[in-house]
């Protein structure tokens, strides 16, 4: 794991999003890039320089939020794209190459029934990048225990479990499998992936309406540190093709949640 994302809006939480950020990034030797997406059109006739001073202002802003947090040594890089945070996401991980993305569960905190807000709703839904969802507040500690939650033991490629292995061999985390069998399941969906198995020799199959609520269920007994999920259409997160905020009363948890994407579904 070399390059760490970390978006940055107008939470004034930012400075926890990316202490955490640093000190997960200080464990593997990688690098972060803060990121601030503005837009700016130019007019004919108008100022040439108007997009020059309001990437400058945004640099300023980040160099603000980089002076809030202990840096541990990790290098940090200021990056900011001037169109939609998406199409800023994919600009750079096309440059870079980003490993992982780690956001607040909301940019703002206007909606508090909100776990999910439009801005992290969308890099969700609309990017490929592996994704650490860590709440508001939270302080950095070794994964001892990670619950991986799906609906299908199906992956067309065994890489996107790379960042889960990743974390495990890290802190030598105890990885639990939760297979959750909803209305619709096939006998396809629990045929479980040899390398999704290979990461653990526990493995849970339980029956409920959603993957979310077969988590709720399993959650106080396994009581982990991290929850990994799959981005599908009708996986967890279902509920962001419909719209692109997830409701507290969706989903919550309290503890970071590492997404990992599936292209195709």
């Amino acid at each position: 794991m070399n390059n760490i994302l970390v978006p940055i809006g107008t939470s004034p939480n930012a400075s926890q999003t990316l202490q955490y950020a640093v000190d997960f990034a200080s464990e593997f030797g990688a690098m972060i890039y803060v990121m601030d997406v503005f837009s700016v059109t130019t007019a004919v006739g108008s100022l040439a320089n108007v997009e020059e001073k309001v990437a400058k202002s945004s640099k300023e802003q980040l160099k603000g939020v980089i002076d809030q947090v202990d840096t541990k040594g990790v290098e940090i890089k200021i990056a900011t794209y001037n169109g939609d945070i998406i199409d800023g996401l994919k600009s750079i991980n096309k440059e870079l190459g980003i490993d992982l993305i780690i956001i607040a569960p909301r940019s703002n905190d206007i909606k508090e029934e909100l776990y999910l807000g439009n801005t992290s709703g969308r890099i969700i839904k609309q990017t490929e990048i592996p994704t650490l969802i860590v709440p508001k507040g939270t302080t950095f500690k070794p994964v001892k225990k990670i619950l991986t939650a799906f609906g299908s033991g199906i992956l067309k490629r065994s890489s996107i479990l790379n960042p889960l292995i990743i974390i495990k061999n890290k802190f030598r985390s105890e990885i639990s499998l939760l297979l959750v069998k909803r209305p619709g399941y096939t006998e396809d969906d629990l045929k479980v992936n040899t390398a999704l198995m290979d990461l653990s020799s526990q493995l849970t199959i339980t029956e409920n309406g959603t993957t979310y609520l077969g988590v709720t269920e399993y959650f106080q007994k396994e009581q982990p540190d991290m929850l990994c999920v799959f981005r599908r259409k009708r996986g967890f997160f279902k509920k962001l093709w419909e719209k692109n905020t997830i409701q507290k009363s969706e989903f919550f948890v309290k503890i970071p949640v590492l997404v990992l994407s599936v292209k195709k579904d």
